[in-house]
C-alpha cells in the first residue's frame, strides 16, 4: 500500500468513526441487520407470538418428505408432507420481515416438491423453484402483507400434491401483533383420496379417478380421522379467550367451520387483518386454499366439537375434533350439565 492510497484509507474510515459517533452522540445508534430462525410448530401447536419491534431476515426450512403414517384406525397412507406432518410446520413472521425460504427434498422423496406461499408478492409465489430428491435449495421474498396465509406445494401436478398433505398455515403478525389471548391453535382441514373405502384397514394408496371425480374417502383434521379427539383433543379452561388458526388445504371442498356450543368473538375471515374483525359469528366459511382467525371466550366447562358444519363429512369422513374445557359449571348460563360427549355434534 503507497502513501497515498494509505492516506484515502484512513480518511475514509475517520469519516466512519465520525458518522457512527455524531449518531451515538445523538442517540442514534446504528441497526445492525437483525437475521433469525423461524420457530417452526406442528400442528396443532403455534408458535409465540412475534415479540421484535422491527423486521428481520427470517430463515424458514422446510423439508419435504413421503412419509408413511396413520390415517384413521387399522388405516395408513403414505403422505406428502411439509416436515413431516400435516399440515406442514405453523410459521409466524411480522409485516416487514424478509423470509429467506431454504427448501431441502429428501434423498428417499419420489417426486420433485416446491413452495407456493400465498403471502408472497411475485408470480408462482415461489413456486418456480423446483426442487428434485436430494437436493436443497433457496430463494426469498418480503412479507409486505398482514394476514393468515396457505401455502402448499406448487410442482404439477399441483391437486395431486396438496391430497397427498402438502399444504399450511403461515400467520404474518401487524405491526404491534394481534390482540393477546389465552391459547391458541392451529387447525387444517383436508380431503385424502384412497383406493379403499372410508375405514378399510391397510395402507391404502392414492386413487386419481376418485380425486378427479371430487369423491374422498376421507376429509378430516390435521392429518387423521381423530387428530383432534381423545388424548388429541384440544384443552382450556373456563374464563379463557381461545383462538383457533382455521385452514382449509383442500383440494376440493369448502368448509363450514363451527365449534358447537360456542359464537366466535371475533373472526378475521378469509384471513384478512387489517379492518375490524366480524363479531358474534355462528360459523365461517373457508373456501380450500383460504384461512381465517377466530376468536371466542370459554363461559362453561364440558366438550365442544370442531366440525365441517357439512355433517355427513363430520360423522362419517372425519371433520371433528373437540375442545375440553375444565372449571366451574355455571348454570346462569348454561344450565344443562355436561353429557357423554356423544351430543350436539
Amino acid at each position: 500500500m503507497n502513501r497515498k492510497t494509505a492516506a484515502v484509507t484512513a480518511a475514509v474510515v475517520t469519516a466512519l468513526i465520525s458518522i457512527v459517533a455524531i449518531h451515538i452522540v445523538r442517540g442514534q445508534v446504528p441497526e445492525v441487520a437483525l437475521e433469525v430462525a423461524a420457530i417452526l410448530t406442528p400442528p396443532p401447536l403455534t408458535p409465540p407470538p412475534v415479540e421484535r419491534n422491527r423486521a428481520a431476515t427470517v430463515l424458514v426450512s422446510l423439508e419435504t418428505t413421503e412419509v408413511k403414517g396413520r390415517l384413521a384406525n387399522d388405516v395408513t397412507y403414505k403422505f406428502w408432507t411439509f416436515n413431516g406432518t400435516v399440515p406442514g410446520p405453523f410459521i409466524r413472521v411480522r409485516v416487514g420481515d424478509t423470509l429467506r425460504i431454504r427448501l431441502k427434498n429428501a434423498k428417499s422423496s419420489m417426486n420433485w416438491h416446491s413452495v407456493n406461499f400465498h403471502a408472497a408478492t411475485g408470480p408462482g409465489g415461489g413456486g418456480s423453484v423446483q426442487v428434485a430428491p436430494g437436493e436443497e435449495k433457496d430463494f426469498q421474498w418480503k412479507a409486505m402483507h398482514p394476514g393468515l396465509f396457505v401455502y402448499h406445494c406448487m410442482t404439477p401436478h399441483v391437486p395431486i400434491h396438496i391430497a397427498n398433505g402438502m399444504y399450511g398455515l403461515i400467520l404474518v403478525e401487524p405491526e404491534g401483533g394481534l390482540p393477546p389471548v389465552d391459547r391458541e391453535y392451529y387447525v387444517m382441514q383436508g380431503e385424502f383420496y384412497t383406493k379403499g373405502r372410508t375405514l378399510e384397514a391397510g395402507l391404502q394408496p392414492f386413487d386419481v379417478t376418485k380425486a378427479h371425480a371430487e369423491r374422498p374417502e376421507y376429509v378430516v383434521f390435521n392429518g387423521s380421522m381423530d387428530s383432534l379427539l381423545n388424548d388429541g383433543a384440544l384443552k382450556g379452561r373456563v374464563g379463557e379467550t381461545v383462538r383457533l388458526f382455521v385452514g382449509n388445504g383442500g383440494p376440493t371442498f369448502t368448509s363450514s367451520f363451527h365449534v358447537v356450543g360456542a359464537v366466535f368473538d371475533a373472526v378475521y375471515a378469509n384471513g384478512a387483518i387489517g379492518h375490524p374483525p366480524q363479531q358474534n359469528v355462528q360459523m365461517i366459511t373457508i373456501p380450500t386454499g383460504s384461512a381465517a382467525i377466530v376468536d371466542f371466550k370459554l363461559h362453561v366447562p364440558g366438550r365442544f366439537f370442531l366440525v365441517d358444519h357439512t355433517y355427513f363429512r363430520s360423522h362419517e369422513k372425519g371433520t371433528l375434533g373437540a375442545l375440553d374445557v375444565t372449571g366451574p359449571f355455571v348454570p346462569s348460563i348454561f344450565s344443562a350439565k355436561p353429557g357423554n360427549g356423544q351430543w350436539g355434534h
